[in-house]
């Protein structure tokens, strides 16, 4: 008797699980989140938009993030904690003498910036904004745990005379951000207005280095002289 073989039958799938495809289709579309949330904002940037810069359907977006929520979590505890908590953990470990703390946030956080051009934009329109899609997320996920421990140590060095009377720890933490956020969020205009493009990453943080360190004392002396 002739017996005939039999094609061995193709493992089911879930409906609406996509098949292993052409690399990491979730990731892609956490970078694409990124690029479109820091240019246009996460109000002006439909699912739908994710799906077609991606080239993939509308229904694969879904099937990943479920609705706009879900994806806002995603990328606060994949994409965005894992950065700052990187600058937390460079802080734990220096110790508790202002200057080290300063040099370690200014550096840690500005060559994470420069490496990450997507958040300092995502940062002035999803958490500055009142109305900011991060703004909550950030507050109570990942914040609490840098912000206010970095001011207890300036409140800890002031009061043990290694800080500057002059300086209020809380407002030292606000500056700090200030200094570091700022100058790679608005690059695109300081840029252009002082024909600056050959200012590199390093330059940036040694000038930060330098203000925080030295101020204007020097030059503001020899404005006004005594």
């Amino acid at each position: 008797m002739l017996v005939m073989s039999r094609t061995p039958a193709r493992p089911k799938r879930s409906p609406g699980r996509p098949a292993k495809a052409r690399g990491d289709q979730r990731e892609r579309l956490l970078d694409v989140a990124l690029t479109l949330f820091s240019r246009n904002g996460s109000a002006e940037t439909p699912l739908s938009a994710i799906a077609r810069r991606a080239h993939v359907t509308p229904a694969l977006m879904h099937y990943y993030f479920g609705n706009r929520e879900q994806l806002l979590d995603a990328l606060m505890d994949e994409r965005i904690a894992p950065l700052v908590l990187r600058v937390g953990l460079q802080l734990a470990q220096a110790g508790h003498q202002p200057a080290a703390l300063v040099r370690t946030f200014v550096t840690t956080m500005m060559t994470m910036l420069a490496e990450n051009p997507w958040l300092p934009p995502l940062w002035v329109r999803e958490v500055l904004t009142e109305s900011g899609s991060l703004r909550e997320r950030l507050l109570k996920r990942i914040a609490p745990q840098i912000a206010p421990m970095l001011a207890r140590r300036f409140a800890e060095a002031k009061a043990s005379g290694a800080l500057n009377p002059g300086l209020d720890p809380k407002l030292t933490v606000v500056s700090l951000i200030g200094l570091t956020l700022f100058p790679l969020a608005a690059q695109s205009i300081w840029r252009r207005l002082l024909d600056a493009d050959d200012i590199d990453t390093q330059t940036l943080i040694n000038h930060t280095l330098a203000l925080l360190g030295s101020g204007l004392g020097a030059a503001a002396s020899e404005r006004n002289p005594p």
